[in-house]
């Protein structure tokens, strides 16, 4: 995924009311930037780190630049805007990067299915049927490249989860992707000191045959795409 125009580099003042977040340009002045990101964004927004944002020129926006990614004290990069993850996750299924999806020829976006809809219904692989395919991104950094997901209590994630299980209980396909937009994080695992419910609905989950994977995103001011798988733990380590 390109960004055209590329990305434009500023300084973070503060992220507030969830949607917002206060920049410095390098001539000082001061944009409010539209923040994507509904969760609780632990740790990717310290005040006084490098960002980066993009412009929209589509009329009417209220707030034309939106947050895009935000550079760690430890020089590592987060991609904060939660919608890129099913854009990296679709170019990576076109591509056939990832090998335990690359069966399925055909992909759909934003599918209802009953009173949900499902992120992609991947379809076409020869005697294999319709894959349910959640994306989930995941820039919360736990330490020594831990990455954790959820950041905050999500019942959204949780039943997202039990309507995968229940799906793979009835020997259909289901499958869970981590979109890693986070480069210090070599792994993955549930987040279960801020939600042990979501924790327990992906072991659940793991158990009824629900394919989870994880990859990570490489970022720059130019470009993000999914580089490499990353291992994924069926719980949080308690060291």
């Amino acid at each position: 995924m390109q960004y055209r125009p590329a990305l434009q580099s500023a300084l973070l003042l503060r992220r507030y009311k969830r949607f917002l977040a206060d920049v410095e340009t390098a001539s000082g002045a001061v944009l409010t930037l539209h923040c994507p990101n509904t969760g609780s964004m632990r740790g990717c927004t310290p005040e006084g780190a490098t960002a980066w944002y993009s412009t929209s020129a589509r009329p009417g926006r209220k707030y034309p630049h939106t947050l895009e990614q935000v550079e760690t004290p430890a020089g590592e990069r987060i991609g904060v805007h939660t919608g890129r993850a099913n854009a990296l996750v679709a170019e990576a299924l076109d591509a056939g990067l990832v090998p335990e999806l690359a069966d399925y020829s055909d992909r759909r976006s934003e599918v209802k299915v009953g009173p949900n809809r499902v992120d992609f219904v991947l379809s076409g692989a020869s005697g294999i049927g319709d894959c349910h395919l959640e994306v989930k991104s995941v820039t919360l950094a736990a330490g020594d490249g831990l990455g954790l997901f959820p950041d905050a209590v999500s019942e959204r994630a949780r039943r997202h989860l039990e309507a995968l299980a229940e799906r793979a209980r009835s020997g259909q396909p289901a499958a869970l992707v981590y979109c890693v937009q986070h480069t210090g994080i070599q792994r993955v695992a549930p987040a279960d000191r801020i939600d042990a419910g979501y924790g327990h609905a992906l072991r659940a989950a793991m158990a009824a045959g629900v394919l989870v994977l994880a990859w990570q995103a490489e970022l720059s001011p130019v470009e993000a795409r999914l580089v490499r798988p990353l291992p994924v733990l069926a719980e949080q380590p308690w060291g």
